[in-house]
């Protein structure tokens, strides 16, 4: 239990960017296994990480002598290993709101603008492909936060939505998607990129990072 968890992650992957979010916000040292999901056709397909996470996918956390994948999961056991500070709210409908908008991000938009989705669209329509996906997933998301927001998305205490929010943000920015129809979700957006946790678990940042995209 004492060995130091490790992340294998890759620096702009939207999925991987919530895990590190969440271990930033808990204050959980851990190390970073990159696996590039270009290089050599993709380093998750290597046999080595298919025994790791059959999926063929990061995020995986190794953790307490488990691992760990699906980043909504492993926020949740770092949730009920490490309470502190809290990402679910104890309310029994606070906490429903927030597992909702989380799995409206990770299940309702970011899957349909994956890369492996991306790769069978054909690159000619891989950026309209994403921004349709996008633009009709935050239609939803905006509407839903301008009845739950405070400072963030579930009042004003930071929780497993914010940390799925901020990711799914860039991922919009980099598909060129036209942000000003949402407001809450940019507000919002602007308020947690200004917290350390965010800043620190940034793709920018990532022992991974190419040169070239390093601030």
């Amino acid at each position: 239990m004492t060995d130091k968890p490790v992340l294998f992650s890759y620096f702009r992957s939207s999925c991987s960017w919530r895990v590190r979010i969440a271990l930033a916000l808990k204050g959980i040292d851990y190390e970073t296994m990159p696996i590039n999901l270009i290089k050599d056709g993709g380093q998750q397909f290597s046999k080595e990480f298919q025994t790791l996470n059959p999926m063929k996918q990061v995020p995986a956390l190794k953790i307490d002598g488990i691992t760990i994948g699906q980043s909504l999961a492993i926020v949740e056991y770092l949730e009920e290993t490490r309470p502190t500070p809290r990402l679910l709210p104890q309310d029994p409908q606070k906490k429903a709101v927030v597992r909702m908008i989380s799995d409206l991000i990770a299940s309702g938009i970011q899957p349909l603008q994956n890369l492996s989705v991306l790769k069978q669209v054909g690159q000619e329509k891989q950026m309209p492909w994403a921004q349709g996906a996008i633009t009709s997933g935050f239609n939803a998301l905006e509407q839903v936060l301008q009845s739950t927001a405070g400072k963030y998305c579930v009042g004003d205490e930071v929780s497993m939505a914010d940390v799925c929010l901020v990711p799914q943000v860039a991922n919009a920015e980099r598909f060129k998607v036209d942000l000003s129809p949402y407001p809450t979700i940019s507000r919002i957006n602007k308020a947690l990129l200004a917290l350390e946790a965010f800043q620190v678990s940034h793709p920018c940042r990532q022992p991974d990072t190419p040169a070239e995209l390093r601030a």
